[in-house]
């Protein structure tokens, strides 16, 4: 679990930093782009921490494999891209159900450690993951998810504004982060890379403003 409390029981900085919102860090791998009708393959979630130093840091990524809902379309193109084969032995794959708890407990468990109030999913266009999460979210009948419901902070846009790139491979890099284009396009690395990029644009804002001033 992440060291998140105060010794003076006043709440975390990561409480108080984004307006009780606990940021964590998403990517979905997909058979295709229609949430309602393509499947969610893989799934991971990258929660983001401040350290002694005040810095913003990425957390270990929680992650998990999906089998294809009953009577998805898999698109082949889609699949060709993200290399993935949704019926291979060896992925180990949860069932869509599962595969949301897996991911959603440790997240409400990281909500009551940091005193925040809702997880707001951080994705490289977010809108897009947290629609296939919804939808995924609906086809389980579950009443509630850890993450707010439309509200989202999106790295393509924050990329834009602090290095002039909007593609996740060239903010990154532009941000001086190593890239592998091998391991892209899979939940994990993407996840990784898009929580090391959101991290390093926040504390480069964070060096020429204070908190105090961003709770005025």
């Amino acid at each position: 679990m992440l060291r998140l409390m105060c010794e003076d029981n006043e709440k975390p900085k990561i409480a108080k930093r984004f307006r009780g919102f606990l940021p964590i860090v998403v990517d979905v791998e997909t058979s295709g782009f229609y949430p309602e009708r393509n499947a969610l393959l893989e799934i991971a979630a990258v929660p983001v921490y401040f350290d002694d130093d005040d810095q913003l840091k990425p957390a270990k990524a929680i992650s998990c494999h999906v089998e294809p809902f009953h009577d998805s379309v898999l698109d082949p193109k889609a699949l060709e891209f993200n290399g993935i084969d949704p019926f291979h032995p060896f992925r180990l794959a949860k069932p869509e159900c599962e595969a949301l708890q897996h991911i959603f407990s440790p997240v409400e468990a990281l909500l009551k450690e940091s005193q925040c109030t809702r997880a707001i999913l951080v994705g490289h266009n977010p809108f897009f993951d947290l629609g296939f999460i919804k939808a995924a979210v609906r086809r389980c009948g579950l009443k509630k998810m850890p993450f707010h419901q439309f509200s989202s902070f999106d790295t393509a846009t924050m990329g834009g504004l602090a290095y002039g790139q909007t593609v996740l491979a060239k903010a990154a890099q532009a941000a001086g982060l190593k890239w592998n284009e091998k391991n892209a396009h899979s939940a994990v690395y993407d996840a990784e890379q898009t929580a090391k990029l959101f991290c390093m644009i926040v504390n480069k804002w964070d060096e020429h403003i204070s908190i105090e001033q961003l709770q005025q």
